[in-house]
């Protein structure tokens, strides 16, 4: 195999720097597990660090045999669609595996990783260069980043005269059977790059159409060489930051994973700042902005966040009500459409369904005199117009 153009590798030197050179003022705090390009048996999930990081966390041996044996049967594709495998695997990385070690025993979660922002550093985040992928054609990843010996992210990385289509369309044949399937089971993010264009990505199974580009969130120019770079990979890979877009900003959608723009990230975010606040907000879209996910997103956010929130969704057309109804329920999310005036009552005044979706007229409340009005609990309203 040729020796990389030196340009791409001095991208990837630093690149690498970012992330694990701690004398580098700002380094994220990566481990660097090093060059495994000639290591045999490279693997999404890697036993022997993903059972030291749960050790550390006070699991026993018992717990830890049991979880990553769930953890790996999920991962498998066999049988499976990768879309099929990387769901079940991204629902125990977020909500633990259950463990019961012995008969008579109370099952146990066992947390693969540690959400919770305020131990963050219970976590064990890394990298490995030219990982190199064997059991379809070989391929080699630039960098893998790994979550506790969980493989979250792969990075491909292209010199500047080269364009960044080309590592995007690595990272999406590296997806196919005849490549290395089986890797992307665990994958959340997939991302290529170069010093002139940016950092552009998606996830799993993404078409080369929908991957979009992280911009430096200061929104400054210019600057230091690779600025274009290294300013996105800092901001999406801080570890606080990644563990939230991990944990709120995955949406399987009915056969399609997908994750947010840029754009929705930031109106979620200021969202629940001021949700938190019990405050109300606009958010603006023009067509085609995204509209659904964003709903999606914040729904979820705002169910799991409060118990005690329910929310309305509230569009002007029945075709839309349909859509973003349908939409909710392909996310996992259990949305009902109020069928009238009536309807609308008495859902409100109701515990369940949480989230309810509805169209405007059905606020016209003439001829509901003397239906009495719901007296507990606070509904959140999301409108949505074409």
């Amino acid at each position: 195999m040729p020796d990389r153009p030196r340009a791409e590798r001095a991208t990837q030197n630093r690149v690498v720097k970012l992330f694990a050179d701690k004398s580098y003022a700002d380094c994220l705090g990566y481990d660097h597990l090093g060059d495994w390009s000639k290591r045999e048996g490279n693997r999404n999930i890697e036993p022997e660090y993903l059972s030291a990081n749960l050790k550390r966390r006070g699991y026993t041996e018992a717990q830890i045999s049991a979880a990553l044996r769930q953890l790996q049967a999920a991962a498998e594709i066999s049988g499976n669609t990768l879309y099929d495998a990387n769901l079940k695997t991204y629902g125990l990385l977020r909500y633990g595996a259950d463990v019961q070690t012995s008969l008579g025993e109370p099952v146990r979660k066992v947390h693969f990783i540690e959400w919770d922002p305020a131990k963050a550093h219970l976590n064990d985040f890394a990298l490995a260069e030219e990982v190199t992928l064997r059991g379809g054609y070989e391929r080699r990843p630039d960098i893998v980043l790994y979550l506790n010996g969980i493989a979250i992210a792969v990075i491909e990385l292209k010199r500047s005269s080269k364009d960044k289509s080309e590592g995007i369309r690595q990272l999406i044949s590296n997806q196919e059977k005849q490549f290395n399937e089986s890797f992307f089971s665990t994958v959340q993010l997939t991302l290529a790059g170069n010093d002139a264009q940016g950092l552009f990505y998606g996830t799993v199974g993404s078409p080369e159409e929908f991957y979009v580009q992280w911009k430096d969130e200061a929104g400054l120019a210019g600057g230091n060489a690779g600025a274009m770079l290294d300013r996105p990979l800092s901001q999406l890979f801080d570890k606080k930051q990644l563990l939230d877009f991990l944990y709120h900003f995955v949406i399987f959608d009915g056969g399609i994973k997908k994750v947010p723009r840029q754009h929705q990230h930031a109106g979620i975010k200021a969202a629940q700042a001021r949700t938190r606040k019990r405050e109300g907000g606009v958010i603006w879209h023009t067509q085609g902005s995204g509209k659904s996910i964003l709903m999606v997103l914040l729904a979820k956010w705002l169910l799991e966040d409060d118990p005690d929130a329910r929310i309305l969704v509230i569009t002007d057309r029945d075709e839309l009500d349909e859509q973003i109804t349908k939409v909710l329920r392909n996310a996992g999310l259990d949305s009902a459409r109020v069928s009238s005036r009536a309807d609308l009552v008495d859902k409100l005044g109701a515990t369940a369904p949480r989230l309810l979706c509805a169209l405007i007229h059905k606020f016209d409340t003439t001829d509901l005199i003397g239906v009495p009005p719901p007296t507990h609990q606070r509904a959140s309203v999301t409108r949505s117009h074409a």
